[in-house]
């Protein structure tokens, strides 16, 4: 059952205060060797106010069945910056100059060098991950990288333009849901939990993500530019058709701007700030939103099997936080 409580990230993030600092410490962890611009680079991505939920839900799913605290911390910090390292190529990817209010790496920096330090932070990612000592927490980590990848190619060659609800929930599982899943399922593991309880954590994070990237997506339409940190409509300026805009087309499915853009004038940016306003005036993002909530329905179902306390009421209230936030 969602409740309708408004929730912050504190009390959220409160059960895992401890757990994240020493998140915290181990992202900050530099080599001896390491050049001043990486370290520099580092610093600036991981103080860019980026909430840690991913880490959060990986360490609440450990907790769940009492792992051993210093790998727990180790897999929720090997998520946080296999998200970061992808944050870093995603921009570049997109010419995003602007990210949570503050520049990119791309922003100043050379597509050579911002490329490079992207590949030095899955590196230190995946060897986070090798400190749990576990095979198959790596193996999830390898698992999770290769969709990102592969679902960024897809992206770039089959998504633009295309006006799919089977498209969108493939690209949303390989850009952000694949990374809950895997938060939530490396938690469970790293924690010896049973098949069943692993199953149920890797459901339970994948369809909290899916609706985390949904909010996102109306977020995209609906945010204050100065509190999402970049323009509103920037999917579809790059072309790319979320839930808001599927929604909007099938209450509208004649509208002749939505056509427009889909034949091939998605470039144009005075359609597209009609299609933006007409979106946010329309029944779209409440239809969304609506939708999240199913997908966190579902997620919050996949708990009711696991053993009851205070880590899985906690997840419990992330995913209830998940469609609130900022909204």
């Amino acid at each position: 059952m969602i409740t309708e409580t408004k929730l912050t990230m504190a009390e959220v993030l409160s059960p895992v205060r401890d757990g994240l600092k020493a998140v915290e410490d181990r992202l900050s962890e530099y080599g001896p060797d390491q050049h001043e611009a990486l370290t520099a680079a580092t610093n600036h991505l991981l103080a860019s106010g980026g909430k840690r939920i991913r880490p959060a839900m990986s360490l609440l799913a450990a907790a769940v069945f009492d792992a051993d605290p210093d790998q727990a911390v180790y897999v929720a910090a090997s998520i946080e910056m296999l998200h970061t390292a992808t944050l870093v190529h995603d921009d570049l990817i997109d010419g995003s100059l602007l990210r949570r209010g503050i520049p990119t790496l791309n922003a100043n920096w050379t597509p050579g060098a911002t490329v490079l330090t992207g590949d030095h932070l899955f590196a230190r990612a995946a060897d986070l991950a090798a400190h749990a000592d576990s095979v198959r927490v790596m193996r999830i980590f390898a698992r999770t990288l290769m969709v990102l990848v592969n679902g960024e190619i897809n992206q770039m060659f089959k998504s633009k333009g295309i006006a799919s609800r089977d498209d969108y929930y493939r690209r949303i599982y390989a850009k952000t849901a694949s990374v809950f899943e895997a938060a939530a399922e490396a938690g469970a593991v790293a924690a010896h939990a049973a098949e069943d309880d692993i199953a149920a954590l890797a459901t339970y994070g994948r369809e909290v993500g899916s609706a985390f990237q949904i909010v996102d997506d109306i977020l995209d339409f609906v945010g204050d530019p100065a509190h999402i940190g970049k323009p509103v409509g920037g999917d579809l300026r790059q072309g790319l058709v979320t839930l808001p805009t599927l929604c909007y087309m099938e209450e509208r499915p004649h509208d002749a701007d939505v056509r427009a853009l889909l034949n091939g004038r998605m470039g144009d940016a005075v359609i597209t700030a009609r299609v933006v306003e007409a979106v946010r005036a329309s029944s779209a993002i409440r239809a969304a939103l609506a939708e999240a909530r199913q997908f966190v329905a579902r997620g919050l179902s996949a708990l009711d099997s696991l053993p009851p306390g205070q880590p899985v009421e906690s997840l419990r209230r992330l995913a209830e936080y998940v469609v609130s936030r900022d909204l």
